[in-house]
């Protein structure tokens, strides 16, 4: 396994080589990986990868992380009824 094949977001699947060839072509920020490629953006919401991209970006030459850009982690998605987000008791 080359590191390119080296997974770093496991909820995506989104390898090394998918960010590393993001960022050369579009020169972009942590964010605009997260947008392109949906690393970040699985179940977990970029817990286990979010810090990873950051260091990748920079160490590739793209944008410096601002705190206005940065990835945001999200908590993970339970359903909801529609009784609920109506007002409805159980």
């Amino acid at each position: 396994m080359s590191d390119n094949q080296t997974v770093i977001c496991r909820c995506e699947e989104i390898t090394l080589g998918e960010i590393k060839d993001t960022v050369e072509r579009f020169q972009c920020s942590s964010r605009e990986v997260k947008l392109r490629t949906r690393a970040g953006m699985g179940p977990c919401g970029g817990r286990t990868c979010r810090t990873m991209i950051d260091r990748l970006v920079q160490q590739l030459g793209g944008p410096a992380v601002s705190n206005e850009v940065s990835l945001s982690y999200r908590p993970p998605v339970r359903p909801v009824t529609f009784g609920v987000l109506g007002g409805e008791s159980k």
